[in-house]
């Protein structure tokens, strides 16, 4: 993100701080528990650390809005936070909105096909908590 902000507007300061237990606490079903408070809460006091001036967040991974609430418990007031799953979703909707050519050619009302390289059962798992319902089947595929 910082390379690409940068290139757009480059008087902008861009820092970050990896977050990879925040992955864990979504994969593993525990975002609702007082640990994912205590990492969220540790990371954004590191975040701030870095710059308490930070007025915008950027969410960098499609497992951060799950915990979104707790980040914004831990935020202050103010800071913009930009979940990059919605930013993702809205450009694929103008890029095919200005290549009509490509939509064309797309599926419409198809049904969902879920293929995995893990264990099908806790894809499952996993992507009922991000699609908020429950999949009917998965698949394991080896690549």
């Amino acid at each position: 993100y910082d390379i690409e902000i940068n290139k757009l507007f480059p008087d902008i300061t861009v820092c970050g701080i990896a977050c990879p237990m925040w992955v864990q606490l979504v994969e593993s079903g525990e975002t609702d528990t007082s640990g994912a408070d205590y990492f969220v809460e540790k990371r954004v006091n590191e975040l701030l650390e870095t710059d308490p001036l930070i007025d915008a967040v950027i969410l960098g991974c499609t497992h951060y809005p799950l915990l979104l609430d707790k980040i914004e418990r831990y935020m202050p007031l103010g800071v913009t936070i930009i979940s990059q799953g919605e930013y993702v979703a809205r450009s694929l909707q103008d890029y095919l909105r200005r290549h009509s050519n490509i939509e064309a050619r797309l599926s419409h009302g198809a049904t969902t096909r879920f293929l995995t390289t893990e264990e099908p059962a806790l894809f499952s798992l996993n992507a009922s908590h991000f699609l908020g319902e429950s999949l009917i089947e998965a698949s394991r595929i080896t690549l």
